[in-house]
């Protein structure tokens, strides 16, 4: 959770010395994630089952039919876990796509030719000390399997993944702010002020009621949540409740990954879990809802991930968690290489997980990050961060969520007096509006700790544009003179110069009101780290984890309307913009032409700032049958 403040990267870790010293009898276990027989087909049938006048048009796939027909070949699967039974693991087959692979480390750094490392890292105000394991060189996988594996994750137990989730400031550079509620106002039609917003509120903004006056709420659907904590569910039920609707005691379900991601604490990010929760099965308050929770590794991200569309009981999914696509733990550990090591491989196994889902007519959903153009910021020194985007978010076979700020007045109390700031039009959310705010106070954006909150979005440098965005004006390539610097080195290094000019996925794709400033309520139950201890109802909270839940529980709506799965939108919603669809007053999506994330400007059509505006739920349900 981030909020108005200059974020430092984390303590620089202890390397205690080789993991076979310290445990040498503990059992560890990492996933082996298998390549799909065929990748390029299987991306081809994922555009042709969602593209009307194909033949293949809904037809989504089984989960048997995606294994027989792209899936590992099945004598390579058991060659595989045959190499590793002989080496002396032990590996057990989790999903279509993945192995669960077991031993103690002496055996681990045999099979793959690196030495494994304990980790230590100091307690931080927003963090308890903690211990983590590493590969302290690259993992190799033996040459008689790796045409088969396509990566190796869960040599690395270090949390890297953020919640994205944001809470209005309450100091700015060190100085008090506080809102005058009762003077702000919101330009759009809600029921309540800016940051006590609820999924009633959502509904009026964005075109849902008239889908609930038909009896549409979700009924028959099933959504899930991918998370990486715990939450308390009486804090969901409590939600549901104060709003009157009315919910079956029974919808929810909770799976627990790679053993859970242990008990609900402020810290570990419970509070993204209970809005993750209360959002999704709000909007969509008759569809049943599986939570996928799982430690905070590259390992359980990936597992909660594999297990959701393995389970294939989900019609959609969301997860409101991400890290910048090439972090590197440099911040928190010297033990990997962004373009060589763990991190990409996660990232092409979770990409194929996707495409799988999406092949069964699974429609996924994460957001686009909170920090603005600059997404590196949320986890390394701000002064050397390049333009960068979010991962899951940059994945082709996702739809990625951004944020905008409602329109109306904001008013503060300032040193001098009430300080007003009028937000004429529905925006990008990007907190450099705030900027008035911030000299009154005598401050710039920088040392007012605004920059760079705000829409996550830009350009991937890991995939490349995907075919629904050909032709899409508006799409951009990656900036030119983009580095990554070590500010752990002496001197400090650049560690990576990104590539420029590369044609690359441009996120986000869709978005809603995230900005804390105009958002939401969240009744979450604290143990007294972050919030006072107990049962509380968290006002003026926002970010882009509130829109992909709410995405989730629309496409619950969407689904039930149209009455089938839907699969990856994305192909519907690029091909609305291309061919036209975006302007008048019975338009399904509404462009966003209004402010920037404090690089990229939005416009009349797609930006990297916004994507292609925000969604008018009833006017799209009429064009998805």
């Amino acid at each position: 959770m981030i909020g108005a403040s200059i974020v430092y990267a984390a303590p620089r870790p202890m390397d205690l010395g080789a993991l076979n010293a310290i445990a040498r009898n503990e059992t560890i276990s990492v996933t082996v994630a298998l390549k799909l027989s065929d990748l390029a087909g299987a991306e081809s049938m994922m555009e042709r089952v969602v593209t009307p006048g194909d033949s293949m048009y809904l037809k989504f796939l089984t989960p048997a039919q995606v294994e027989s027909r792209f899936g590992p070949n099945e004598a390579d699967v058991a060659r595989v876990i045959a190499t590793f039974g002989a080496a002396g693991l032990s590996a057990q087959r989790a999903t279509s796509t993945t192995l669960t692979v077991t031993g103690k480390p002496a055996t681990f750094e045999k099979v793959f030719q690196t030495s494994l490392h304990q980790f230590a890292v100091s307690a931080t105000a927003k963090a308890p000390a903690s211990t983590f394991r590493a590969a302290v060189g690259t993992p190799v996988v033996p040459a008689s399997i790796a045409s088969v594996v396509r990566g190796v994750i869960g040599f690395n137990t270090n949390p890297i993944y953020q919640a994205h989730v944001v809470a209005a400031p309450t100091k700015l550079g060190g100085a008090p702010v506080s809102r005058v509620v009762a003077g702000s106002s919101s330009g759009a039609a809600t029921g309540n002020e800016p940051g006590f917003l609820t999924v009633q509120d959502f509904a009026d903004l964005y075109d849902v009621n008239p889908l609930y006056s038909r009896g549409v709420t979700g009924k028959g659907q099933t959504l899930a949540i991918v998370t990486l904590a715990n939450f308390t569910p009486s804090d969901v039920f409590a939600y549901w409740k104060s709003l009157n609707l009315k919910v079956d005691p029974n919808r929810l379900k909770v799976v627990d990954i790679d053993g859970g991601p242990g008990a609900p604490g402020d810290v570990s990010g419970s509070i993204e879990t209970s809005l993750d929760v209360e959002q999704s099965g709000g909007i969509a308050p008759s569809a049943k809802i599986i939570v996928y929770q799982a430690p905070n590794t590259n390992q359980g991200f990936l597992d909660a991930f594999a297990q959701a569309v393995h389970d294939n009981k989900a019609d959609s999914f969301s997860s409101s968690w991400g890290e910048w696509e090439l972090f590197n733990n440099l911040a928190t550990s010297p033990v990997t290489d962004e373009f060589s090591h763990e991190t990409v491989s996660a990232l092409q196994a979770t990409h194929e997980v996707f495409v799988v889902g999406a092949l069964q007519g699974q429609s996924g959903f994460v957001s686009s990050g909170d920090c603005g153009a600059y997404d590196a910021f949320e986890q390394e020194f701000p002064a050397f961060d390049p333009l960068s985007v979010d991962s899951p978010g940059s994945d082709t076979a996702i739809t990625t969520a951004g944020g905008t700020t409602l329109p109306g007045l904001q008013q503060f109390n300032g040193p001098n007096g009430i300080i007003s700031i009028n937000v004429p039009t529905e925006r990008v959310w990007a907190w450099d509006y705030l900027e008035p705010l911030c000299n009154a106070l005598g401050q710039d954006f920088v040392t007012c700790g605004i920059f760079p909150t705000g829409s996550g979005g830009g350009i991937s440098v890991f995939f490349p544009l995907p075919i629904y965005q050909f032709g899409i004006f508006g799409t951009q390539l990656s900036q030119p003179n983009q580095t990554y610097t070590n500010p752990f080195s002496t001197p400090m290094v650049t560690e990576a110069t990104l590539p420029a000019h590369f044609p690359g996925r441009n996120v986000p794709d869709i978005s809603f009101n995230a900005d804390p400033e105009t958002g939401y309520v969240i009744f979450y139950t604290s143990d007294g780290v972050q919030f006072p201890a107990g049962f509380g109802v968290q006002t003026f909270f926002g970010g882009t984890s509130f829109v992909a839940p709410q995405l989730n529980g629309v496409t619950a709506l969407l689904g039930q309307n149209a009455g089938h799965r839907l699969g990856l939108l994305n192909f519907e919603l690029y091909n609305l913009s291309r061919f036209g669809f975006l302007f008048g007053s019975h338009a399904p999506i509404h462009t966003i032409s209004a402010g920037d994330n404090w690089f990229f400007n939005a416009r009349n059509g797609y930006s990297p700032a916004v994507g292609l505006g925000t969604m008018d739920v009833f006017n799209l349900s009429k064009l998805m049958h």
